[in-house]
């Protein structure tokens, strides 16, 4: 049984690799699905954007007036936000303001005007290090741009619920799957990072929780439907060690080089070179890779994936939730390298 009524949803974002997915899965389900989309995104999209109402223009650069105009054209009962960089993106220094303007300000802003516009559900996307970040209490933010940004941005779009506008926050994991049209951040951001290496290397007893793709866009709906106000909901499918996610990633992407595994602050001496080449380049990572090295990679930041579908009762919204992450895992490798498959 469903908690909430909803018919119609708009996406911000809806022609992103998350919110794309997310569109589908709600127009499997006979919603139907509004978004908007700059000129040239939707160019390999045409069978999508005939099932979707498609506005175009950017978000950011328009005004709360327009803004709110934009979502009283149709009467929509829930407002996704599936906008803004994640940690792999690389800013100018110093990131924090990056971060602040895409992930805090905007997002704000703009799901104010989703409560201007008298949409009476909102579902933010967020990262699950908030989660992490609040078990440690605060202590991954205080190094780490991205993370301390993701916190802020829970705090402020929270502060915009209320009895008639509900806010909740889903904090996702390392997300695989299938893109389309678009090369995965994966090997830009992740494994460019070994490349001239003889081998990969990270730190001792690390892993993390992952997701595919099409079960983030369940999750998604799910928390639309059945979410808790000024809730966050940490998702995840599956939880692997990265001796197990990495090299299955290198042999999905076709790489025999062999996984090391080292002490975190033998890691973090290495990171610290990356993070003074960085500073070269006038640049900063959101998330600071020596520190990473002895706060996160060496971790085990799991998530138990059979609480959510249990708690927002998937089963009874048609949610199957069981999709597989290797083999979103293998489609993102060959899509990262194509040209040896």
């Amino acid at each position: 049984m469903t908690k909430n009524q909803i018919k119609k949803v708009f996406i911000a974002g809806g022609t992103g690799y998350i919110g794309y997915y997310t569109a589908l899965k709600f127009l499997d389900m006979k919603i139907k699905v509004s978004t908007i989309a700059l000129d040239n995104e939707i160019d390999n999209l045409d069978w999508f954007s005939n099932k979707i109402d498609i506005s175009f223009g950017n978000l950011f650069e328009m005004t709360d007036t327009e803004i709110v105009q934009l979502l009283k054209k149709d009467e929509f009962d829930a407002f996704i936000y599936a906008l803004g960089p994640d940690d792999r993106v690389l800013p100018d220094a110093p990131a924090i303001d990056f971060f602040r303007e895409k992930l805090v300000k905007q997002a704000t802003r703009i799901c104010e005007c989703a409560k201007e516009a008298k949409i009476k559900r909102c579902v933010v996307l967020g990262s699950y290090f908030s989660h992490f970040d609040k078990l440690e209490n605060g202590e991954l933010s205080k190094y780490h741009p991205y993370i301390k940004a993701r916190r802020e941005q829970e705090e402020n779009v929270m502060m915009l619920a209320d009895d008639k506008f509900d806010v909740m926050i889903v904090e996702l994991p390392y997300i695989f799957g299938k893109p389309f049209g678009r090369k995965p951040l994966w090997r830009d951001s992740f494994l460019a990072n070994f490349d001239g290496m003889k081998y990969v290397a990270l730190p001792k007893g690390g892993g993390t929780a992952v997701i595919d793709v099409r079960g983030v866009a369940e999750a998604i709906v799910g928390i639309t439907f059945n979410g808790e106000n000024k809730k966050c909901y940490p998702v995840s499918q599956d939880n692997f060690e990265f001796k197990k996610l990495v090299p299955m990633m290198m042999e999905f992407s076709k790489d025999d080089r062999p996984y090391k595994e080292f002490p975190a602050f033998l890691c973090a001496m290495g990171a610290k070179k990356r993070d003074r080449a960085i500073k070269k380049m006038g640049k900063e990572s959101g998330l600071l890779s020596s520190k990473l090295m002895t706060q996160i990679q060496n971790k085990q930041l799991f998530i138990d994936p059979t609480v959510l579908p249990n708690e927002l009762n998937f089963k009874e919204l048609g949610l199957k939730f069981d999709q597989d992450v290797t083999q979103g895992i293998k489609e993102s490798m060959e899509a990262c390298y194509p040209e040896r498959f």
